[in-house]
């Protein structure tokens, strides 16, 4: 039908993505992973415009992925229930409207839910020992004495770790943003100190 085609699309591409993915994960090469390798890093601690989106904190292909199905799934609800009120559906265009603005508002809803519980990069016990010395940056929380935020920090193969740190100087308090330097590992955590070269990061 003329009218349901935008949903009808989002669908089949929906599918179709789902499928190369798999394919993908079978030949060891993800095609998501290929995106988010192209697309700029967004720095940690900085609010982006675009942060609502999780970019580069859900992978870009589950973003799109989640649009697809907000807005297909939207498309339909809206044409059916149209079509039971007045016994007509909307014109494509006009239905596609309120559709987009259903899609992202579920890549921002379920998004958030994906970014607290995807696994976040692999931290072994004996590589974070090697974290000591390296710069981060806090991107959530703040750190104080006797209270850990979340930093996050590259190895030297440029991999990313994330850590809870509180500061190695009691008076010291570090805001999300801040630019700290790892300089030991108490217990779980890390103690650190204010970067005194952020170029370093």
């Amino acid at each position: 039908m003329t009218e349901t085609w935008p949903f009808a699309s989002a669908l089949a591409i929906m599918v179709g993505l789902a499928v190369l993915e798999g394919l993908g994960l079978l030949f060891a090469h993800s095609p998501s992973s290929a995106i988010d390798s192209l697309l700029p890093e967004i720095p940690d601690g900085v609010d982006s415009p675009l942060g609502w989106l999780h970019l580069g904190k859900v992978p870009a292909l589950v973003l799109l992925i989640l649009f697809l199905a907000g807005f297909a799934v939207a498309g339909y609800v809206i044409q059916g229930f149209t079509y039971k009120m007045v016994g007509s559906m909307w014109p494509a265009w006009a239905a596609s409207l309120p559709a987009v603005l259903a899609g992202f508002a579920t890549v921002s809803g379920v998004g958030s839910l994906l970014e607290h519980v995807m696994p976040k990069d692999e931290t072994s016990a004996v590589s974070e020992m090697t974290l000591i010395g390296r710069a981060g940056v806090i991107v959530k929380g703040h750190a104080k004495a006797g209270l850990a935020a979340e930093a996050k920090v590259r190895d030297s193969y440029g991999r990313s770790h994330y850590v809870m740190v509180e500061p190695d100087v009691e008076t010291d308090v570090f805001n999300e943003g801040s630019d700290v330097l790892l300089v030991k590992k108490v217990g779980a955590r890390f103690r650190c100190i204010r970067n005194p070269h952020p170029e370093l990061l």
